[in-house]
Order: C-alpha cells, then structure tokens, then sequence
C-alpha cells in the first residue's frame, strides 16, 4: 500500500451517471487486475473505494458511479485538481487460472475492473470473451474497449434495449476454460449458479479504511471470516458461503 498524490488528466461522462477519471501519478504498487484504490475526497471523512479500471506507468484509470455526495463530488472536479489515493489494495484476479478461453462476465459498474484483466488475458494471447450486463441500452459502457482489445463481446440489458435481453447470466455461451465475474452480489450469486466450472469473484463492500483494520467488510468463506478489502476483493467460486 501506497499514499500518494494524483492530479486529474480527465474526468468526463460516459454515461448519465457514469464517469472516467484518469489520474498521473504512481501507478507502481497497482500489480494486479482487480485490485483498487482508495480516494481520499476533500470535506468527506471516509474514503471512496474504487477499483482500478487500467493502470500504467504514471497513469491511473478509475471509472466511478455517482451514487452520494461523494462521488458527486468527484464528478465537479475539473482538470488539474490533485487526489490523494491509497494505491495497491486488495487481492487482485490470477490470470495464471484462466486457461485458453476465460470468460470475464460484469455487471453494471463491476465491469471496469474487468477491464485491465482482459487487457492482460489478451497480451498472454488468451482467447477472451466479455458479457457485460447493464439495465438498458443508456447505461452500457466500455463494451467498444473490449472489442478493441480483440476480445469476443456480449452485452445484455435487462429492458432489451441492446444486445441480449435478459441478465449478464443469459448471455453465457456453451464453452470456457474458467470465469471472471465482478458485479454486484445479486449477480455474482446468479453466476456461482448458473457458470460451469471454475471461478474466481469479485465482491463489492462497504468499507471504513480500505486496508484489514477495521473488518468492517467482513464476509464468511469456507475458511473462516474474511475481509474483502485486505483478502479479496476477489475470491475464488470454491470459498465463497452464501447466506440463505
């Protein structure tokens, strides 16, 4: 874990409701797919935790929802404003799992996490398909960055308004050497279900600090209580206990 400054190279739309900000910075402590950031807000006492959408020497790619004040808040800041960012949090996606066909499936803004890992699926010259889930045709994002990276692209909304009507679960296709899936938990339940073979999850959570101290997002696991934060968010389909 990393404490450093950020300055703000963009932050534009998407989507009504979505936004991409690219920060310059120290990117080095970010090493894998999955893993995600905590932005200190300027007036806001806990921090907001975002993950990591791509990450490059020097530059930083986050996509964010605004959904409260503090996102809200993210969204107002022009060019050249200055973050400051825990960076290397979490336990990222293994791409040394995937085998020769990986099937990455995301749901809402749990899709852009999913998009680092299939940029490094395709540089290990993995065959990747994308199932991207989203509730109507004006919510869908990033669905052309997939494709551009030469990934293998469906997107499903739930209103039918693109792409397949019905969830990101609807969308499977008949074969894949093992999945990917981050989104949140109504989904990643449908996926452990209805995904053939093995897995891994990513989970969403309230956190307070962002780094194991508080066990504020604690969850139960075959292994006994653990934190998404420090020992996820990403968790292998095996140890995953659901309640009810």
């Amino acid at each position: 874990m990393k404490k450093s400054l950020f300055e703000i190279a963009e932050n534009t739309p998407l989507t009504p409701t979505v936004y991409r900000m690219r920060l310059a910075g120290d990117t080095s402590h970010i090493t894998a797919p999955g893993q995600f950031v905590n932005v200190a807000l300027p007036g806001h006492y806990l921090r907001r935790p975002i993950s990591v959408c791509d990450a490059e020497p020097g530059m930083l790619t986050l996509i964010y929802k605004v959904v409260g004040h503090g996102t809200e808040a993210m969204a107002s800041m022009g060019l050249a404003a200055e973050l400051e960012l825990l960076t290397g949090l979490g336990n990222g996606f293994d791409t040394a799992l995937a085998g020769e066909s990986p099937l990455l499936l995301g749901g809402g803004i749990g899709c852009a996490p999913l998009y680092l890992l299939a940029k490094r699926l395709r540089a290990e010259e993995k065959c990747v398909r994308v199932a991207l889930g989203f509730n109507s045709a004006a919510e869908v994002f990033y669905a052309g960055e997939f494709a551009a990276l030469g990934c293998d692209v469906t997107v499903a909304t739930a209103d039918g308004s693109a792409g397949v009507h019905g969830f990101v679960t609807d969308a499977l296709p008949e074969r894949y050497s093992f999945h990917y899936a981050c989104g949140p938990e109504p989904m990643l339940r449908a996926v452990y279900d209805k995904a053939a073979g093995d897995g891994q999850l990513s989970f969403e959570a309230r956190m307070g600090c962002g780094f194991g101290a508080c066990m504020g997002c604690t969850r139960m696991t075959v292994n006994g209580p653990r934190r998404v934060c420090k020992d996820g968010p990403v968790f292998r389909k095996g140890e995953i206990l659901w309640e009810g």
